[in-house]
C-alpha cells in the first residue's frame, strides 16, 4: 500500500537546513533556497534539464496548441503553444521507510 506524501515547502527546507547548519542565520539560509530554485528555474527555461540525484528531475514540458470556447461569450479562440516546468520526483523520494 502506498503512503501519502506530505507537504515540504520552501519554509520546512529552512527550518532543516537551519537545524542541521545552525552556525548560519535564517537570511542567508533563505538567500542561498532562493538562489538554487532560481538557477533551477533559469536552467529550465533554456532547456536545460536538471537532476537532482536522490531528490528528482526537472525538465520543460510544451503543451502542444488548441483551441477552446469561451463559455460567456461562445467565440472560438486559438492558443498557441505554451511551455510548463514539469517535476519527476526520483524512486528514493517516493519510497518511504516503515
Amino acid at each position: 500500500m502506498k503512503k501519502q506524501l506530505q507537504n515540504f515547502n520552501k519554509s520546512d527546507l529552512a527550518i532543516k537546513l537551519s537545524r542541521k547548519f545552525s552556525s548560519l542565520n535564517d537570511e542567508t539560509i533563505y538567500e542561498v533556497i532562493d538562489l538554487i530554485l532560481q538557477e533551477i528555474i533559469n536552467s529550465v527555461a533554456l532547456d536545460k534539464r536538471v537532476e537532482i540525484r536522490g531528490f528528482g528531475v526537472f525538465s520543460k514540458k510544451t503543451i502542444r496548441p488548441r483551441k477552446f470556447i469561451n463559455p460567456k461569450t461562445k467565440k472560438e479562440s486559438y492558443l498557441g503553444e505554451t511551455s510548463i516546468m514539469h517535476f519527476k520526483a526520483s524512486k528514493k523520494l517516493l519510497t518511504t521507510n516503515d
